[in-house]
């Protein structure tokens, strides 16, 4: 699954999955653009010549704008986005949700994805061709209960790359969606409610309910994110990829 020399933008780049698919693609070959609004968490990938590292703020759309051209002026193209960034939401009743917790989720998890890929179509149609991968969620297919506006969210991400895929086909630009499964990351810990015990959780909650009875790890996403960012999945565009060890089914 070559991604070799590909120009690839990665946002959320300092997380837990990000962070593995920016390893992912450098061991193989591709340039990368990480962003995140921590640069900090970068620092480790620097050292790479075929790296840049930006901070920005995704929800500002000049600084998605500068981002691209950043990464246009660096490398002469983007082949590739995977948009990684988003947030979780505490198990909450509908009731205690408020209308700026409901705006937050749904500006991070979603708004962000329509501005990183509005601009990456703009430059992607110049050269007739691109990848786009936006990271969904399992919990689309299999809800749990108090995730109702994250849930909502990722069911945006998927319907909108869906659209997006049909719109750009004839520009030879895919879009995809990737839908993960719990994953051993920082942000697991997030989705239980506050007084929760994450680790029993992980054991009982999260574990119990993956078939293949094991948490996934961000290298499981990573591996399918470079499928699809690759040229071997060429004929591959609107699908929906769940990487859950059978959550979904």
């Amino acid at each position: 699954m070559s991604v070799l020399n590909k120009r690839i933008i990665v946002t959320g780049a300092g997380g837990g999955m990000g962070k593995a698919v920016v390893q992912l693609l450098l061991q193989n070959g591709a340039n990368v653009i990480g962003c995140d609004l921590n640069s900090n968490a970068l620092t480790e990938f620097e050292s790479n010549e075929r790296f840049v590292s930006i901070a920005c703020n995704l929800l500002d759309e000049q600084k998605v704008k500068d981002l691209f051209e950043i990464a246009v002026k660096k490398f002469g193209q983007i082949d590739g986005l995977i948009n990684t960034a988003g947030i979780a939401q505490s198990a909450t009743p509908i009731e205690q949700v408020s209308l700026t917790d409901w705006h937050r989720l749904m500006d991070i998890n979603m708004s962000m994805i329509f501005l990183t890929c509005r601009e990456a179509a703009i430059h992607m149609k110049k050269g007739k061709n691109g990848t786009i991968v936006n990271v969904g969620s399992v919990s689309t297919t299999r809800p749990r209960p108090g995730l109702q506006a994250y849930i909502a969210s990722k069911g945006a991400v998927e319907s909108f790359s869906k659209a997006l895929a049909l719109e750009l086909a004839p520009d030879n630009i895919r879009v995809n969606t990737l839908h993960p499964g719990p994953c051993d990351t920082n942000m697991l810990g997030q989705f239980a409610g506050k007084d929760a015990d994450i680790d029993e959780m992980k054991d009982t909650v999260f574990k119990q309910s993956i078939p293949l009875g094991k948490l996934l790890t961000p290298n499981d996403i990573a591996q399918s994110a470079k499928f699809l960012l690759s040229d071997e999945s060429s004929m591959v565009t609107g699908g929906v990829f769940h990487v859950d060890g059978g959550r979904s089914v």
